[in-house]
């Protein structure tokens, strides 16, 4: 068997570990073996995130190849502040029960720093525009994620919010990829991502929207309608990889990184989350108010 892919198949299995016991009661029950009520699962949750959070912002530093000027150095220090912020929100339990405007404008900025990546893209070529870039394009969507779990400290529960939109994105990216593989005809762009076509997007969200189905049938403890989280999910999961494409070719960089082996950076893995969490998130803000 060819060594990369025994490489690959090894650590994507060890991936799909850590996000399931970090995102998933499974992670605290299994420590619990250990020692009786050594860590609550959300402090792995938090600790999965911060991880993902720390190295996606070091990654996103070396693709976007910033000068010597003090932004390259403030960059984390001004991630972390904005990753405190809501992390007392995670801890307090205040992302659940309150709702704040300031959040629906940090979401918008996640959209003008996609148009700015496609359509300004001379704007990245200033290390200010590269530091403003960073933050909103890696920090904000980890940072709304801490938002996406339902729990309280009244029943000390974790839902499955989080594990199920990586299910449904890694459904979606699969389906997309089959459904392409034969079917495909019409390139969705190709200069960015030519194995990419139309046919696999349609075929990404329709079959989505079949295991949707079945996630809102039998999961019913989770927030939303989760048809129209499959739907958002599909529908935006191709962009979130067209975003980190156009990011690595703007810069003329192949891969994010090498944490993963075989399979490239947390932003290479972690690009269609880094789109569809502000997007479900938003979902969920109105949701609640509808």
């Amino acid at each position: 068997m060819d060594k990369n892919l025994i490489q690959r198949t090894i650590s994507g299995i060890v991936y799909i570990a850590v996000i399931i016991l970090c995102t998933t009661p499974y992670g605290a029950q299994l420590l619990d073996t250990i020692s009786p009520g050594l860590v609550k699962q959300q402090y792995l949750y938090y600790g999965l995130i911060t991880f993902l959070l720390l190295v996606g912002t070091w990654e996103c530093i070396k693709i976007m190849k910033f000068g010597d000027g003090y932004e390259k150095w403030i960059v984390l220090p001004v991630v972390l502040l904005i990753f405190y912020m809501f992390s007392k929100r995670f801890f307090h339990h205040d992302f659940y029960f309150n709702f704040r405007l300031s959040e629906i404008l940090a979401l918008s900025l996640v959209l003008i720093a996609v148009i700015t990546l496609f359509k300004f893209t001379d704007e990245l070529y200033f290390d200010s525009g590269k530091l403003i870039f960073t933050v909103i394009y890696v920090a904000l969507p980890f940072c709304f994620a801490l938002g996406l779990p339902k729990f309280s400290s009244f029943e000390d529960t974790f839902s499955l919010e989080v594990i199920f939109l990586f299910i449904l994105i890694w459904s979606s990216d699969t389906f997309a990829y089959i459904v392409g593989k034969t079917m495909g005809k019409h390139k969705m762009a190709p200069k960015i991502s030519p194995k990419k076509t139309w046919e696999g997007y349609a075929g990404g969200v329709v079959l989505t929207l079949v295991l949707s189905y079945f996630v809102e049938m039998y999961q019913p403890q989770l927030r939303g309608n989760w048809m129209v989280v499959g739907f958002l999910i599909a529908a935006f999961a191709p962009l979130g990889d067209l975003v980190e494409s156009q990011l690595k070719r703007t810069f003329a960089v192949k891969d994010s990184g090498n944490i993963i082996p075989g399979h490239g950076g947390v932003l290479d893995r972690l690009d269609s989350f880094l789109i569809c969490v502000p997007v479900v998130y938003l979902y969920f803000i109105l949701e609640k108010f509808i």
